[in-house]
């Protein structure tokens, strides 16, 4: 039987790849679920966050899913190679769990003229090295510049992002990215939450450095792989509907999350663990 497309993250940003994956891709389900009370995941180790991610996959395909989209950079980078590879084979091999990290780093090669490209992220994406090892593999001529941003996540989910407060960690962390390397024109923001911040990251950008965002390369992304793979197509279901859980207090959840999505939601509580 169809059943949604499940969205994961361990918090609020998902919604931000979950906002794209409807607009590209109205017509399908999407189940969300976000890890709240136990958020967030980027300066857990890699194997707290294995372990916290498995445990929604595993409540994914409780659900009926198919098809999950760890919309995190973190789960991406600390998770997904080990439940693909050890996991799904012998748990379902017709299931199916993807990432943001592959999908994005195919393309934002693409952007820079001076092959150098900034990354910001978690610091645990950073420490995971997955953007520059899966850069080096299809762009071995681009240079990549990486710099962590410990205190954007907390700023976001503090609802602080559009304040005066948050333009000094902004301007902190783009300076000690700048001073890696003059030649960065390309910024990635590898991690979901961070679109919220976009205003005050341009605002500090120097004039031509392209900040390239995941959301519409991950829904673009899905959209020609389900176009590729006709028979996981089938088994997502194609009624327009959205459902929201989080682990933590749904009301909290549906303040917050109206933020990200871009319109009010209606969350109801699960526990994973």
């Amino acid at each position: 039987m169809p059943a949604p497309i499940g969205v994961f993250d361990s918090g609020y940003g998902g919604l931000t790849i979950l906002k794209e994956l409807k607009k590209k891709l109205p017509e399908y389900d999407y189940l969300y679920l976000g890890d709240n009370a136990r958020a967030p995941y980027g300066t857990r180790s890699f194997d707290t966050v294995y372990q916290y991610t498995l445990e929604a996959v595993n409540w994914f395909f409780a659900q009926g899913c198919d098809l999950v989209i760890l919309a995190c950079n973190t789960a991406s980078a600390k998770a997904l190679r080990n439940i693909q590879q050890k996991i799904l084979p012998t748990l379902d091999p017709h299931k199916r769990v993807l990432g943001v990290i592959r999908p994005t780093t195919e393309v934002v090669g693409n952007f820079t003229n001076t092959h150098t490209v900034g990354i910001m992220a978690t610091v645990g994406t950073v420490q995971s090295n997955s953007y520059p090892i899966e850069l080096a593999k299809l762009f071995p001529d681009v240079k990549v510049f990486q710099q962590a941003c410990p205190m954007w996540v907390p700023l976001i989910e503090n609802g602080e992002y559009d304040e005066p407060g948050a333009d000094y960690f902004v301007k902190q962390y783009l300076e000690a990215l700048f001073n890696q390397s003059a030649d960065i024109d390309t910024i990635l923001l590898a991690c979901t939450h961070y679109p919220l911040l976009e205003a005050k990251i341009r605002s500090y950008l120097p004039s031509g450095v392209k900040l390239v965002l995941q959301g519409a390369i991950v829904a673009n992304s899905l959209a020609k792989y389900l176009e590729m793979h006709p028979e996981m197509a089938q088994k997502c279901s194609q009624n327009s509907q959205l459902a929201f859980f989080t682990t933590d207090e749904p009301a909290a959840f549906e303040k917050q999350a109206s933020l990200f999505f871009g319109q009010k939601i209606e969350a109801k509580h699960t526990d994973l663990a």
